[in-house]
């Protein structure tokens, strides 16, 4: 994109602690958020867990029914008072961009914009340049690529200066071979300007790979939010790690804070003795031996016992390989990933060990 514009004045939108219903029924529990200027926060989880209620509460198009939104200190929405969406300076970008198909690009940038026409033109003008569409003034949405009406809808969201952005899974209906550099390209705009963002998607790589901040959702609640590498290395459950990748799953007892595996001990500090859990690990952090080839383990220190598992199938993923084992011990079904290519045949079996450092103990 073009060259950079003018920093806004930092704002700050404080969501604290919103509550929604509709209907007698609650679907947002207790939802808090802070997001900086420049700071791009992802409300992520799975379809109807509550995010775009969230945004449309923050957007002024849906009333808490508790709770308080403010910017920059400023009061939005609390008990007494709800300032409606034109007098919360917030910016919103929809899935499908919402261009007003009757009117050209520069048209559909300048809705909205107070001020003389000079000055509404020259805020176009800077915005086009900004978004690489210099030229495009005059034309039709219609006349544009997918990508191209992205950028215009950002443009259009622009204008005004809000202090927020909101946006609702922006980039879904992008080719796959444009998504990932339009995506960069919008976020260090938003960046440049000085604007909170705050993002609803439902993919965990598009939130890892764009938020500072991801605020995962569940049944209208937020059930763990930190930095995306927190979040991947440190979840708060099994469903939570679920939703980042695959996942392996064994069960165990405590006795003495320690819970015994085939594939040897594992620390479960914190749970009584007796207490049922689940040792999550990811299909990356399994080890396949490929040294014994079967003829027995050999425990070391770092990755425990190993276990004999029989090779179920085999697939080829691009830059790894997936392989699925049934294990001895207990006849289940492991996942192992490994890089580049490896296809062992199904029936072959192998020794598998799992790094403890990488796995997480739940209560089951």
């Amino acid at each position: 994109m073009g060259n950079p514009i003018a920093v806004l004045p930092a704002a700050r939108l404080e969501v604290d602690h919103i509550t929604c219903d509709f209907d007698g029924r609650r679907v947002l529990h207790d939802v808090s958020l802070d997001v900086a200027a420049g700071q791009v926060m992802c409300l992520l989880g799975p379809s109807g867990c509550g995010k775009t209620t969230t945004l449309r509460v923050i957007a002024g198009i849906e009333r808490q029914s508790q709770g308080k939104l403010r910017i920059d200190g400023q009061t939005l929405a609390d008990g007494a008072l709800h300032l409606p969406p034109e007098a919360r300076s917030v910016g919103l970008i929809f899935q499908d961009f919402a261009l007003f198909p009757h009117l050209s690009v520069a048209r559909n940038i300048s809705f909205g914009l107070s001020g003389t026409r000079r000055e509404k033109a020259a805020r176009v003008e800077e915005l086009l340049a900004r978004v690489d569409l210099q030229g495009y003034a005059d034309k039709a949405p219609h006349m544009l690529s997918g990508g191209e009406q992205q950028r215009v809808a950002l443009a259009r969201a622009l204008a005004p200066k809000p202090a927020v952005m909101l946006m609702d899974e922006p980039f879904s209906g992008l080719d796959n071979r444009l998504r990932d550099g339009i995506r960069d390209e919008t976020l260090d705009l938003l960046r440049e300007e000085g604007t909170a963002v705050v993002l609803v998607t439902h993919e965990p790589e598009e939130a890892m790979r764009m938020a500072d901040t991801i605020a995962l959702m569940r049944g209208g609640r937020i059930v763990q939010q930190g930095a995306p590498y927190n979040i991947y290395n440190a979840p708060c459950d099994k469903d939570a790690a679920a939703f980042f990748s695959d996942i392996n799953v064994i069960t165990g007892t405590v006795q003495g804070a320690l819970t015994d595996t085939a594939f040897g001990q594992f620390l479960a500090p914190g749970y009584a003795d007796g207490t049922k859990v689940e040792i999550v690990f990811r299909p990356q952090h399994v080890k396949i031996d490929f040294d014994r080839g079967g003829r027995g383990p050999n425990p070391t220190p770092h990755d425990g016992v190993p276990a004999r598992g029989v090779v179920e199938r085999a697939r080829f993923m691009g830059h790894e390989s997936l392989v699925e084992f049934r294990m001895d011990f207990n006849n289940q079904i492991l996942k192992a990933t490994v890089p580049a290519v490896f296809l062992p045949r199904p029936g072959m079996a192998l020794w598998l060990t799992v790094r403890r450092e990488r796995c997480f103990v739940f209560r089951k």
